[in-house]
């Protein structure tokens, strides 16, 4: 990686953003969240420097960013998803057309955080010689790690249909390798 900071943190946002509009990637990313508490940006962030800058982040890499990103992950991007996440149902005066506007405003102020957290992991990506194109299974085994993380610190397992969820992002990441 021979980019500025900057210039990596615009790229990999961008790839983020290509990525995740991708049929089936929203639906995988959300079910690894959902179930398992995955950072998206984190495993997003780890598919970027798999395929776009050919490194494969180490278990060790990929505890450094989550703890890098952790306090704003948890105190600002996760607490903006939850009052969006509730206003789905209430409370009264919500749903309603005045709270749809107002959740719609939460959802822009989330996805402004989910970039500056996209900072946080770009400035935490190590800067080494790429490696050769990474594989599918390789990169398979990256987002295993992610996944496995999460799943670890909530003491659970992932199962067979996360798994085919970080096969629908292996196969959409593929076709940019």
């Amino acid at each position: 990686m021979r980019q500025s900071r900057p210039e990596l943190e615009a790229e990999s946002w961008a790839f983020a953003l290509a990525i995740y509009a991708r049929p089936g990637v929203a639906e995988a990313c959300l079910a690894l969240q959902y179930e398992l508490g995955v950072d998206v940006m984190l495993l997003l962030i780890a598919t970027f420097a798999a395929v776009k800058h050919r490194i494969l982040l180490t278990p060790d890499e990929i505890a450094a960013m989550d703890e890098a990103c952790r306090p704003w992950r948890d105190r600002v991007v996760r607490a903006l998803r939850a009052i969006r996440t509730e206003l789905k149902t209430g409370p009264d005066p919500a749903p309603s057309d005045a709270t749809e506007q107002f959740r719609s405003k939460i959802k822009t102020l989330e996805l402004e955080a989910e970039k500056l957290e996209n900072r946080l992991l770009a400035e935490c990506l190590p800067l080494r010689p790429g490696q050769a194109k990474a594989r599918p299974e390789q990169l398979r085994a990256v987002l295993n790690d992610v996944v496995m993380r999460f799943a670890d610190q909530r003491g659970t397992k992932a199962t067979a249909g996360l798994s085919s969820s970080i096969d629908v992002i292996v196969g959409a990441a593929m076709q940019d390798a």
